[in-house]
């Protein structure tokens, strides 16, 4: 649909890592969706930036939300950064890979 997407696993960083992680590839990729997932001590964290060109029509909140379900969490934040947390890490990849399509569907 026309939007870039980027889903990334970085397992054992803290939440302040996962965020400069997800800001250096959203300067990178310049308009689109950035989901990063990591796996610590058994929980998992998963936060998803959205540029603020992209923002009228995505919102981070929502497409956190539906990854968290995914992992058994839930999660929120603003329009362009938003975070999640969760306790089934056996379920990061599947939500990760699965996340294209969500940003898909949001798109209409």
């Amino acid at each position: 649909k026309g939007v870039k997407v980027l889903a990334h696993r970085a397992d054992n960083l803290d939440r302040s890592q996962l965020r400069a992680l997800v800001d250096h590839f959203r300067n990178k990729i310049g308009s689109g969706v950035v989901i990063v997932g990591s796996v610590s001590e058994g929980k998992v964290a998963v936060i998803v930036g959205v540029t603020k060109d992209l923002t009228a029509k995505l919102q981070a909140g929502k497409i956190v939300g539906q990854v968290a379900q995914k992992v058994g969490g839930s999660g929120g934040g603003r329009p362009d950064m938003a975070e999640a947390g969760g306790k089934n890490p056996e379920s990061l990849d599947q939500a990760l890979s699965e996340s294209y399509a969500t940003v898909e569907a949001l798109l209409g």
